[in-house]
Formats: C-alpha cells, sequence, structure tokens
C-alpha cells in the first residue's frame, strides 16, 4: 500500500507567533512536509526576552524556544538568514531574496512587525537603532561597551525595557517619552507615576512631554534638540515608539491589505491556500501586538489546517500583564475612569502596590493592578464576561472576605471559572487546560515541573502566579509551594539520589532511570537526559552503549553550531604544537570547502569557521586529524609555553608534558567542560591560574592547581599540591579527574565544584589518603581502557615521552 504524499505546508517568519501555530499542528497531525523561512541567523527565540539578555540575566541561548535540533526532530526544513520577497499565488510558490523557489500547497505568512522608526532629522545618523530582535540587542551590547550616554525615545514597555537593560550595562539612560505618563495605553496615571519613581529608584531618568526636534553630530548621533530648545546629550539612540505591522509581502504578492494582512476568522487572506498569524495579520481591523491574541489565532488555524473541527476566531479581549524592569504591572479593559464608572481602588505605599477596578452599570470593565497581579486571573476574567459586582467579588478582591487572608477563596474560585482553552501563559501558548492535564496526569507539584513540561513560566514569570493558583486549585490541600529541588523540573531527585538508584536497581539507560526513578516528565528534558546518560557512562564504563539521542546536537554533529547554522571543525593539536604537513591540509580543506574564517583559539588551536552540516563527514575525513573536542564535555585543549626546550626561564619541559597529559586523557567525558595548562616556570605564560588544573613547572618538580575559571564566573585556581616527578603529577591530576567525574554535578564546572565541595575534602580524597587515590587512579585507568586512548603508558623518561610526541600517529575522530 503506498503511503500518500504529504501536503507541503510553507511558513514564511520564524517567530513566536509562525513557530507556535507550527507546534499546534504537530501535535494534531502528520500530513505536512513543512518548510520554514525566517530572515533572522537563528532558530527560533522569545523576543519578549530580549531585555533580560540586555541586562545580562540571560544568554541569547537561554531565550531561545525551539533550538536547531528541534526542527530537525520534527522533520522541518529551516531556511536561516533567507528572506521571502514575493509570494506567486497563482502557481502556489514562493520566491527568496537569492532566487530559490519553493512550492506549497498551504502557505502561512507569519512576518510579524517592524519597529517604527520617526522621521527625525539626523536619524540616519550611526548610533541610532530599532529595539527588535538579537541584531539590535548585540548593537545596544556593544554600543554600551564604548559610549556612556544613550536616549530611549518612547515609554512604553520596549523602550523601558531597553532603558533597564542599558542602565544594568553602565550607561547613563534618559528616557524621553511624548506623553507625561508611562505607559499610558495600558496605565492609568496612578500607576504610571509609581512605575516611573520605581524605575528612577533603579537609575533610569526621565525627560516627559518632550518630542525630539532634531538628532545632532558628526557621522554619528550626538545629541538630541527637543522641539522647546532644550538639549540632551546622547551618543546612542533607541527608538522604541512602537511597531508597524510587516505586510509589504502581501502587498507585493496581491493579497489584500489594510493595516495589515486581511485575514477572516479562520485566518485565511484573499488568496487561496494563504494564511496569516500574528502581528502581520489585521483580524476584524485590528492588528493584535500582544502575544496571547497571536497565540490565540495560531490555535485556531493549527487545528482549521489540520482538519479539527474549530469555531472561528473572534478576535481578543486584550490584557496586559507584565514584568517590566522587576516591577509586575496588570491592566485589562478600561482602565482611565469617565463620568459613567464606579471606581474601587486600594493604595499601599508601604508595600508599593496600587489595585482599581472600575465598573459600569455595576459590571466590572477595566482594572489596573501595579506590584501585585495575583487577582490578574480573576480580574480578566471578571472583564471579557462583564461580571457584575457584588459583596463576595469585592470583598475578595479588596482583602476583605472570608477566605484565607481574605483573598485565598476568590483565588482558587476565580481559576476554577476560568475556561479550559483560556490563555494562562502568553509567551509560550499555554492554556489552563494543559496545566490541569499535566498536573492530573503525570503528578506534578511544583511550579517547575509545570514549566519543564509546558513552558508556562519560563519565559517573562508573569503568569506565575495564576500558575501557582492553579496548582493550589487541583492539588487542594496537598500544595505546598516549596519542595525539594531535583536536578531539573522532571524530577525531584538530586545527582546522588539518581546515581544512588542507578546502583541499586541495575538501571542501564536513561529510559530505564526515568522510567523506574519515576520522572515526572517521562521524556526528560535538555538537562537531565544528557546528566543521565553521562552519570550512566560513568558508573559503567566500557558497558553503558553511549546514547546519542541524549547529547546535545554539537556533541551529535561533532562540531560546534552557529548562528547561521553552519559549523566550526576544531582538529586537536596536543599541547598547541602541530606541523607543517597538518597545517597544510587544514589550508587545503579549508579552501576547498569554502571555510568562511579560520581563527587561532585561545586554546592554541585553528578553529574552522563555517563548515555545512553535509560537509562534515568529509571534512572530518581529509582533515585526518583527531577532534578537538571543542564540543564536547570532555577534555578540551591542554594550553603550554614552550618551556625548557626553547626558554631561557623554562625549567620544566612543558609541551612535552601537556602534549602526553592531553594524549593520555583526550575523549574521557566529565561533567562539563575540562581545560588544563602547563607552565615551564612561574612565569604562567600559559595562564594556568584561569584552568580546570594549572600546572606550574619549577626546578624542583611541579605545583598543580584546581578550580580556576577564566569564563563568566571568572576564578582564579588554588593551589592542591606540589609534586616531583611526572608519574606522582599524572597521577594526581588523574585522582583529581576520576574524583569530580564521580562527584561533580552535571554542567557543574571545577571552580563550582571545589566551592561546593571543599579544596581540604579534594586534597584528602586525592593527595593524602594513599588508598583513596589509589583507587580513583584505577578507576580513570579502567576508563580510559574504553575510549581507544593510544597513550596509556605515562613515562617518566623525557626522552621517551618526547619521541611519542613527535612520532605519534593522530587517533582517528569520534564517528
Amino acid at each position: 500500500m503506498n503511503t500518500p504524499a504529504k501536503e507541503k505546508l510553507v511558513v514564511i517568519g520564524n517567530g513566536m507567533a509562525g513557530i507556535n501555530t507550527l507546534e499546534q499542528i504537530l501535535k494534531l497531525t502528520d500530513r505536512f512536509e513543512i518548510t520554514v523561512f525566517g530572515s533572522e541567523p537563528h532558530p527560533n527565540y522569545n523576543r519578549i526576552m530580549l531585555s533580560y539578555v540586555l541586562e545580562g540575566s540571560k544568554t541569547i541561548d537561554d531565550i531561545v524556544i525551539n533550538d536547531w535540533s528541534w526542527y530537525e526532530e520534527n522533520g522541518i526544513t529551516l531556511h536561516t538568514g533567507v528572506t521571502v520577497t514575493r509570494i506567486d499565488t497563482e502557481n502556489k510558490a514562493v520566491i527568496t531574496d537569492g532566487g530559490h523557489t519553493q512550492s506549497y500547497d498551504k502557505l502561512l505568512i507569519a512576518t510579524g512587525s517592524n519597529s517604527l522608526m520617526l522621521p527625525i532629522p539626523g536619524s540616519d545618523r550611526e548610533g541610532v537603532v530599532g529595539f527588535r530582535d538579537i541584531a539590535d540587542c548585540n548593537q545596544m551590547l556593544d554600543a554600551a561597551k564604548e559610549y556612556k550616554t544613550a536616549a530611549v525615545i518612547g515609554g512604553g514597555l520596549l523602550g523601558l525595557e531597553a532603558a533597564k537593560g542599558l542602565v544594568g550595562l553602565g550607561m547613563d539612560v534618559t528616557v524621553v517619552h511624548l506623553m507625561e505618563d508611562l505607559m499610558e495605553r495600558q496605565l492609568d496615571r496612578q500607576a504610571s507615576a509609581m512605575l516611573k519613581t520605581e524605575l528612577e529608584r533603579q537609575g533610569i531618568k526621565f525627560a516627559m512631554g518632550k518630542s525630539t526636534a532634531e538628532m545632532q553630530g558628526d557621522h554619528r548621533v550626538r545629541k538630541l534638540v527637543f522641539t522647546d530648545g532644550e538639549e540632551l546629550d546622547a551618543e546612542f539612540v533607541v527608538m522604541a515608539v512602537g511597531i508597524r505591522p510587516n505586510k509589504q509581502l502581501g502587498e507585493v504578492s496581491g493579497i489584500q491589505t489594510n493595516r495589515g494582512i486581511l485575514v477572516d476568522d479562520f485566518m485565511r487572506t484573499s488568496a487561496p491556500d494563504v494564511y496569516s498569524v500574528g502581528e502581520c495579520a489585521e483580524h476584524r481591523g485590528i492588528c493584535y501586538g500582544l502575544v496571547a491574541p497571536l497565540f490565540e489565532q495560531g490555535n485556531i488555524l493549527a487545528k482549521h489546517i489540520s482538519g479539527a473541527e474549530t469555531a472561528g476566531y473572534a478576535g481578543s479581549i486584550t490584557s496586559t500583564k507584565l514584568k517590566i524592569s522587576g516591577v509586575d504591572v496588570f491592566s485589562a479593559g478600561e482602565f482611565i475612569e469617565g463620568p459613567q464608572h464606579t471606581v474601587i481602588s486600594a493604595k499601599d505605599e508601604w508595600k508599593r502596590t496600587y489595585k482599581k477596578v472600575l465598573l459600569d452599570n455595576g459590571r466590572i470593565v477595566g482594572a489596573v493592578l501595579f506590584g501585585d497581579v495575583t487577582e490578574s486571573a480573576s480580574l480578566q476574567k471578571y472583564v471579557r464576561e462583564g461580571t457584575e459586582m457584588n459583596d463576595e467579588i469585592y470583598g475578595d478582591l479588596m482583602g476583605t472576605g472570608s477566605g484565607c487572608c481574605g483573598g485565598g477563596k476568590s483565588k482558587t474560585a476565580a481559576v476554577e471559572k476560568m475556561a479550559d482553552d483560556e490563555i494562562v501563559c502568553g509567551c509560550k501558548g499555554v492554556t489552563k487546560k494543559v496545566i490541569v492535564d499535566v498536573i492530573t496526569e503525570k503528578g506534578l507539584t511544583t511550579v517547575d515541573e509545570i514549566k519543564a513540561c509546558t513552558g508556562a513560566t519560563g519565559s517573562c514569570g508573569g503568569c506565575k502566579p495564576v500558575v501557582e493558583q492553579i496548582l493550589s486549585f487541583v492539588l487542594g490541600d496537598g500544595f505546598k509551594k516549596t519542595v525539594k529541588t531535583g536536578i531539573c523540573a522532571c524530577t525531584p531527585l538530586s545527582r546522588q539520589e539518581i546515581v544512588a538508584g542507578i546502583k541499586e536497581k541495575g538501571l542501564r539507560t536513561t529510559k530505564e532511570v526515568m522510567n523506574v526513578l519515576e520522572w515526572h516528565n517521562p521524556e526528560g528534558c535538555s538537562k537531565c537526559r544528557p546528566a543521565v546518560n553521562y552519570y550512566l557512562g560513568v558508573i559503567y564504563p566500557g558497558e553503558h552503549k553511549d546514547e546519542k539521542e541524549s547529547r546535545f546536537v554539537n556533541e551529535r554533529m561533532n562540531a560546534n553550531i552557529q548562528k547561521d547554522g553552519s559549523y566550526t571543525v576544531v582538529p586537536r593539536m596536543y599541547g598547541g604544537v602541530t606541523t607543517p604537513e597538518d597545517l597544510k591540509k587544514i589550508a587545503d580543506v579549508s579552501v576547498k570547502y569554502n571555510v568562511k574564517a579560520v581563527k587561532v583559539t585561545g586554546g592554541q588551536r585553528l578553529d574552522l569557521i563555517g563548515v555545512q552540516k553535509e560537509d562534515l563527514p568529509k571534512v572530518w575525513e581529509e582533515l585526518d586529524m583527531p577532534s578537538g573536542y571543542a564540543y564536547a564535555k570532555s577534555l578540551r585543549t591542554v594550553k603550554t609555553c614552550v618551556g625548557n626546550q626553547y626558554c631561557r626561564f623554562g625549567t620544566q619541559d612543558s609541551m612535552g608534558v601537556g602534549a602526553m597529559l592531553e594524549r593520555k586523557f583526550e575523549r574521557l567525558d566529565f561533567p562539563a567542560k575540562f581545560k588544563m595548562a602547563v607552565n615551564g616556570c612561574p612565569r604562567n605564560c600559559a595562564e594556568s591560574c584561569t584552568k580546570d588544573i594549572g600546572i606550574v613547572g619549577n626546578d624542583g618538580g611541579w605545583e598543580i592547581f584546581v578550580g580556576g575559571n577564566g569564563g563568566i564566573k571568572a576564578r582564579l585556581a588554588d593551589s592542591l599540591c606540589k609534586v616531583k616527578t611526572d608519574q606522582e603529577l599524572t597521577d594526581t591530576i588523574a585522582a583529581v579527574m576520576q574524583y569530580y567525574r564521580e562527584t561533580g554535578n552535571y554542567l557543574e564546572r571545577t571552580s563550582e565544584w571545589v566551592e561546593r565541595i571543599g579544596l581540604d575534602e579534594i586534597r584528602s580524597r586525592t593527595v593524602e589518603n594513599e588508598e583513596s587515590r589509589r583507587a580513583l587512579v584505577a578507576s580513570i585507568e579502567h576508563a580510559l581502557t574504553f575510549v581507544e586512548d593510544p597513550w596509556k603508558q605515562v613515562l617518566n623518561d623525557k626522552k621517551t615521552r618526547s619521541e611519542l610526541f613527535e612520532t605519534a600517529q593522530p587517533a582517528v575522530p569520534q564517528a
């Protein structure tokens, strides 16, 4: 029987709206062959979280929603850095800026919106940017390194987040806002004033009621001139005055547009089999800029396009629940009182909270919350349904009801009344029903566990109070806010408990571990799967079959993926030393496979940047050099100085020892990446003080240092001990490595491990206690017999060691 060919679904736009729609489609059907085009060189990420990247609390990787492997695992062809310029609706094909043509059966336009850039004279100068994507974010990060003064034009959400981020980067920042109130489209005057006071306390300055007439400077902006004649020094300007639906593709393709691309209740455009969702779409005269409505649209479209029964999209009653620079705010419906309104309000200056509810003819029509948004779920429902105010609701909302602490009753009662399809987490499009289902079906008891399963609370965190209320409602008396934390939200078990369970029950695979030890999420997550795979490998060296599917994508590909989807290849150079023959091979391969750049790394190696995925096997084959494991949780490099072979200050053979140690311990798995350095004298040219293990030569032998780190959390290494011979050196290093392998938490660097375990305990187990030391060395030697290491013998004889270093053939890179 022939399997029917899949329909071709093409998605234009790799943002939150389009990819969330795809996620919903994938849950309903596998009938589509899916291709995605994204103009940015990144996988799907959360734009809402860019401000967290700016302030330094998150990295770009942290805000990725669906990483590169997600597309691969779901059979989705992803084209990043590619812009679709035209849709041929008659022949059902899209044409890209590179001239590529892709046919479709169904097409989804999710091109989002662009930053609105005001046509202010001088705004074309260098140093003026919007705040919409990662490229804008990177420009802001770069500017903060060089310039001191910044202006942010716009006192809405984006402007305030940009300002807070720049302040966190050390810049002197002034927000320039045309109106007298911040966020005047979401907050009333009282809440706006409280927000301004709080942000001033955090270091942001404000120029309210100001209109910019001109941006002055040379090639770069240097100051703003306002219409009232006042001036403001600014070497960097962020324009955050709003967004404009990106409808251009629809216009040039003959699809009907107005303010955005026109769609009906099933998100259909005027062209056959062409749909649109998100900020680029206009439904019943409205273009939505908030996340929740975009996910509601995607949910309707996913059902419709998959053949599931669904009502059409009737529009959204918008509410705003945001965390602005650490301050929670919420508004829904009408928030500026008029003569027709009855106003109920409460302000607490001590706790910096404010609450206002508006009634029209006795019905709740709007609300504003500042500082405490725990009532947001209740108020959102009341506003949407036009609920009539009564004494019970009043008492619950204003803290005078009979429930626990005056408000406990209403919180769970409001959650009980929430519709199943009501979106709780706007960032991820997670509904109440999804949360209730994972709690009841998987036995979840914490917000972190819900986050691991659904993504809710994992972005801005604004929905956490409502998720807690749902959890409390479902669990009743069994709900506890604080419970034991495991290695991730999938399990409450710690590393020690997991390792003990594996040994006690004889578990052999990741699936077995998660099943027998009763993981909440039976599939695990990107945190626990690699960790369990690692623990199994340490417990059963030579017996555990490495589970490639549990490895990170870089480890599966034996190369580091880059933001444009290409890879970097790093061959091994033992001790930072190579031969002219190997250099020639690197050059020949780089030219043949059009490598974009060859960079000298900090670990004394060469990095081939820009290798295409399909070329990776051939590149490794033609290099015929061992992998440098630049992608792995293993020994990366052993950095060396030239030592006594060449340096007039050198007292020890640092190059020979470094190469020997690197050959001995390469390919051995560790909890995290592992770096070493060997210095031939105390001048520290190889920077041993910032390595996981640092070795410094002196006239009497070697001094060993542990726990150094030169990365995000910089730490100088601690002196562990001094040894006299190469054999003592190797045995001590082996003992430290194995003790770290056995006791380190997965992804825990030695800098953190030393502080957690304690230097005295490490010294006792690896140096002072001879029995413990011998056992650790024996364990690591046993593990080394299974990694095909050709350098098993550690020789003190310098002549023999040098011969090994100079004549050895390289090992074959990992397949």
